[in-house]
């Protein structure tokens, strides 16, 4: 599924445009027992209660594929004999309302899925009328495409701290909390799903809250597939590759021009409006290390280290990677983080056999927000125009020297 596509069915979630006329679902207790099931209808919600049911149902379809969004790939094979997608249809065809099924398909998550306290098994099925686009991107009256699908969200159920309260009205204290309140869904899928704006039931879409886990047992469980690699590992082995095919040594120039060049490729992706998400392929991967530098001589196993990291024929997102916002030096005491784009103003040196990180200072430096001068420094007119020189004794140059992550705080 594209980015546009997403969006769309994300709208779907509206009040206004929404065709779900109810929730469907089942509390289960800490053992795995489920000890009620249920049928909400939305129209005997407020306003404010179904806005937020409906935010909860449209967790699993928001996010970005490869990264929280995983694709769900079946074979012919299975969509014809695998007993995990026969019983996804059977939900879909059922539109929910047939209790032995649903019992079936509650029970299939309850075996994989492990959580410490109680949660809610959500389920919520809609029929979506796939509107019609002339030339002009006008939306024509009729739809050629009818779009059957349901959502399910799992969400555990949090017990609120009991606290002291104050009643504004009465202006009197009182006790609050052991109050049981749903959380965000830690997983959820949808099924089957909407590609080129039509259904597919070779896919489907799943969702992961944590980018750290993949939740192997469930999707194997759930759709009799293998789960993708997670993007917290996808990067950390990105980061041996990157250190085993460096020329000689890894060096700070050759990792910022990895990061440099990936990031670009991200960049043009973005500029040129390809629906399709952005993947790199084994070869891609090797085409950006020979770029950046690495030799014949650290690329000889190139294939046998891909294919050990990743899988023979398996294809990362980028944004997994690669950190476009920050670039991070650090060791076991020093953290520095730099714009990318002033990666230049960052070296590394040697001086009496000392290793130095140097960063150029040229508008002043803060420590704890408190704007400091150095030993020895001209007046502030003089200073700015002449530039200063901040350095960290004793850094190690290493792979860890730059981001490799779409997270913000985290590096290769």
């Amino acid at each position: 599924m594209t980015d546009k596509e997403l969006a769309e069915i994300r709208r779907r979630f509206k009040p206004e445009k929404t065709n779900i006329n109810a929730v469907h679902g089942c509390c289960v207790d800490t053992a795995g027992e489920i000890f009620s099931t249920f049928e909400i209808p939305l129209m005997s919600l407020e306003d404010e209660q179904r806005e937020w049911l409906l935010k909860l149902m449209k967790k699993p379809v928001t996010g970005a594929v490869g990264r929280n969004l995983m694709t769900i790939d079946f074979t012919p094979e299975m969509v014809s004999e695998g007993a995990e997608h026969k019983l996804l249809s059977d939900v879909r065809d059922c539109e929910l309302q047939n209790e032995e099924i649903m019992k079936q398909f509650y029970e299939k998550i309850i075996s994989c899925y492990s959580c410490d306290t109680m949660y809610l098994i959500l389920t919520a099925y809609d029929v979506y009328d796939v509107p019609s686009f002339s030339k002009n991107e006008e939306e024509l009256e009729d739809s050629r495409e009818v779009f059957r699908y349901f959502v399910c969200a799992v969400c555990p159920l949090k017990v609120t701290k009991t606290g002291l309260g104050f009643a504004t009205g009465s202006s009197r204290f009182l006790t609050v909390g052991n109050e049981v309140s749903v959380a965000q869904p830690e997983i959820g899928f949808m099924f089957p799903a909407f590609d080129e704006r039509s259904t597919n039931i070779y896919n489907a879409l799943f969702y992961t809250k944590s980018i750290s886990e993949n939740h192997a047992a469930e999707v194997e469980a759930l759709f009799g597939t293998q789960a993708q690699m997670p993007p917290a590992e996808q990067k950390e082995t990105f980061r041996t590759l990157i250190s085993s095919a460096a020329p000689e040594s890894c060096s700070l120039e050759f990792v910022q021009s990895v990061n440099h060049m990936i990031s670009d490729i991200i960049t043009e992706h973005k500029e040129s409006h390809d629906p399709e998400p952005l993947v790199l392929d084994k070869n891609d991967v090797r085409r950006v290390l020979t770029t950046c530098g690495a030799g014949e001589t650290e690329m000889a196993d190139f294939d046998e280290k891909y294919a050990a990291g990743f899988g023979e024929d398996t294809a990362i997102a980028p944004q997994n990677i690669v950190d476009q916002k920050n670039l991070e030096l650090k060791n076991s005491y020093v953290s520095i983080k730099v714009d990318p784009q002033f990666g230049f103003m960052v070296n590394t040196r040697i001086i009496d056999g000392v290793k130095y990180v140097m960063v150029r200072a040229d508008e002043g430096v803060q420590v704890n927000g408190v704007s400091i001068r150095f030993d020895g420094e001209a007046p502030e007119s003089t200073a700015a125009e002449a530039g200063q020189t901040v350095s960290f004794g004793n850094l190690e140059n290493t792979a860890e020297t730059t981001a490799a992550s779409s997270e913000p705080a985290e590096t290769p």
